[in-house]
């Protein structure tokens, strides 16, 4: 028998006691499997011999115990440095966890633990920052660590390019990019590793991408050479003598081409950090307002607080960081330096001493490169500028980070102030009824480690905040009512409604008086029925996630931004999603939108009646009251339908 035909039949046996194996014992067989698809995977055609076995993995328990059990906790970045640096068994792990999300994709596994446009979401990005890989780019250290397996690796990566296609893949990968940075997130490694690859790719000749080659160059260029000073990607050692040698004219063109690639894309280059660095310390400070691309808005901030300005950029604005020069720019186009404290606040960040705990959170996510505390500074001057452009990274911790963005967005000093509490003293004072809350005296919350893939602010204050959120829901147990009525007010401020609304009976779990919760929603917040009152303060409110087929997925926390017409003259709410994607399809057709239909930057938009469908929990203010005209009955049964069609399928009383 053929050596490959005598792996898969062992393989085979071995996988069988693997599922017929009781839960408990699922580890104890697994390391024979593993051992058996190691050696197929570097046999001609085992591949295809292992995918035949992939609609059968998770049944089987193949992913039991280990970090492969959830796809939808996977992240795409990570498989690179698993791949690079894991231990053959690991590396055989996420081979097969690649396998069985193609599987997934191609609809022949019969209950998928994720849909298949997760599934080629997933593959596709994976794709995208391995196409190194594609090509059989393996390194010389990657060949000695794996042996055989790394030419295995390798035909994995082209193995699933062949049933995802390569054209296909770069178009919708550079389309995805697009839709990402739309968003504008603080968080932008990931496309910028992803941007690194197509750069390669088509430096290389590798690839014919039609139409998409246009936004493919633009991205690069932005990164690499968005003005003729930095255009051949000379280094930065280079960049800063070809400043030395330009006049006034040459050096205004580069800051007009930084600034335009900049706000064309949201994406920030290296080269951009060291030229306003050289702009500071040379007496060339006039152009600084030209290098942010600033209006008369932002450019009145900059003249006033000049001094401030200047040492931002001194302390926190370098190669590494180099995505802060937009928050610094979309700091000053807020005007927030015109409330009082701000600057002095930040006058403290710049001089603040970090305990050692802050400090080695830091590190463990970001290095050594810079010291911890300018880390921090630039990740306070990113989320000053986009407080919607925060997100909770793969951390069960959606009410810190819309508490982060909302403070951002309404009460700047005081996040300024929670900051300095927790990256200074590790703890942070907040009130709940009048009882004091010190984080440093309670134990985890949600989150159970630091937060490592998140902004550099996230990274020293969520923990905190999360223990003194978990700690108020702990402070309302007995009482018969949600929780959020009373923890949402104290956790977040004044400002947030003190009407609460639920659409469902907190002991059953089934829909309660839900007509009425609908018609509170329009009433308290469209325009047409609420007498034309804006929401002046960004509002927590909670939504029924479902998926792209409509199935209840759980509880998240969002807040609502705004509710206006957009240009279709259709009535929207524009809300914040504390989600790293703000862009999900919620299925029957709810699809939300992140540009396109009057979005700003990091909001996310749905018709208020598709909204309203999801929403399960919101605020209201009191004193407003209701307008003129009232609610049709039409507007409410739509409502109601969609909602029953959906996450409140089984939860409708009969």
């Amino acid at each position: 028998m053929e050596r490959g035909a005598l792996l898969e039949e062992k393989l085979l046996y071995a996988f069988e006691r693997l599922e017929e194996s009781r839960p408990f014992a699922k580890m104890r067989h697994q390391g024979a499997v593993l051992e058996l698809a190691e050696r197929l995977l570097v046999q001609p055609g085992g591949l295809e011999r292992l995918y035949r076995l992939a609609p059968r993995f998770d049944a089987a328990g193949l992913f039991s115990g280990t970090d492969w059990v959830e796809p939808t906790a996977l992240v795409p970045s990570l498989v690179r440095r698993t791949l690079e640096q894991g231990e053959k068994g690991t590396v055989v792990l996420e081979c097969l966890s690649e396998l069985r999300l193609l599987a997934v994709f191609k609809g022949e596994v019969i209950e998928p633990p994720v849909s298949p446009e997760q599934a080629r979401h997933f593959l596709t990005q994976v794709l995208a920052l391995n196409l190194n890989r594609v090509f059989g780019a393996a390194d010389e250290a990657q060949r000695v660590r794996l042996g055989p397996l790394a030419g295995a690796v390798d035909e994995l990566f082209r193995f699933l390019l062949e049933h995802i296609g390569f054209e296909d893949i770069l178009g919708s990968l550079i389309e995805e990019i697009w839709r990402i940075l739309a968003q504008r997130p603080i968080q932008v490694g990931n496309v910028k590793a992803m941007v690194t690859q197509i750069a390669l790719v088509l430096n290389q000749g590798g690839a014919d991408i039609g139409e998409a080659r246009l936004g493919a160059d633009r991205l690069v260029s932005a990164l690499f050479g968005p003005t003729q000073g930095c255009l051949d990607d000379p280094g930065v050692a280079v960049f800063r003598e070809r400043l030395e040698a330009m006049d006034f004219q040459a050096l205004q063109q580069e800051a007009y081409g930084f600034a335009r690639a900049m706000h064309d894309t949201g994406l920030v280059s290296d080269y951009h950090a060291v030229y306003l660095h050289w702009l500071v310390e040379n007496d060339h400070a006039q152009l600084i307002a030209d290098a942010l691309g600033l209006s008369s808005t932002g450019l009145d901030a900059l003249r006033s607080y000049q001094q401030l300005v200047h040492r931002l950029i001194i302390d926190a604005i370098h190669p590494q960081t180099a995505q802060a020069v937009y928050g610094l720019g979309m700091l000053l186009e807020r005007g927030i330096f015109y409330a009082s404290p701000i600057a002095p606040a930040l006058w403290r960040q710049i001089g603040l001493r970090l305990s050692p705990n802050a400090e080695a959170s830091l590190r463990a996510a970001l290095g050594d490169t810079l010291e911890p505390r300018v880390h921090l500074l630039a990740g306070v001057i990113s989320l000053l500028g986009q407080p919607l452009g925060v997100g909770q990274g793969n951390n069960p911790t959606c009410q810190a980070a819309r508490a982060i963005s909302m403070w951002s967005y309404n009460d700047p000093d005081y996040l300024l102030y929670l900051v300095a509490q927790a990256a200074h003293g590790d703890n942070i004072l907040m009130h709940f009824e009048g009882q004091p809350i010190q984080s440093s005296a309670l134990l985890a919350g949600l989150s159970r480690s630091v937060p490592l893939d998140t902004d550099p602010v996230s990274i020293v204050l969520v923990p905190h905040l999360d223990r003194v959120y978990a700690e108020m829901g702990r402070l309302c147990a007995g009482r018969d009512e949600d929780p959020h009525r009373w923890i949402n007010p104290e956790f977040h401020g004044w400002w947030v409604g003190r009407e609460f609304l639920i659409a469902v009976d907190v002991g059953s779990g089934m829909l309660s008086n839900y007509r009425h919760f609908v018609h509170c929603f329009y009433a308290g917040y469209h325009p047409y029925y609420n007498g034309n009152q804006p929401v002046i303060h960004p509002q927590p409110a909670g939504i029924a996630v479902t998926d792209s087929s409509a199935r209840f997925v759980g509880w998240h926390a969002v807040s609502i931004i705004r509710v206006a017409l957009d240009q279709e003259e259709v009535m929207r709410v524009y809300f914040y999603n504390p989600n790293n994607d703000s862009g999900q399809d919620w299925g029957n057709g709810v699809v939300v939108s992140t540009q396109g239909y009057g979005e700003r930057y990091g909001e996310a938009s749905l018709p208020f009646d598709e909204f309203a469908s999801r929403l399960y929990i919101f605020h209201d203010d009191t004193v407003v009251t209701e307008g003129e005209l009232p609610v049709p009955d039409e507007e409410l049964d739509t409502v109601e339908q969609m909602a029953c069609a959906s996450w409140a399928a089984e939860r409708v009383q009969g």
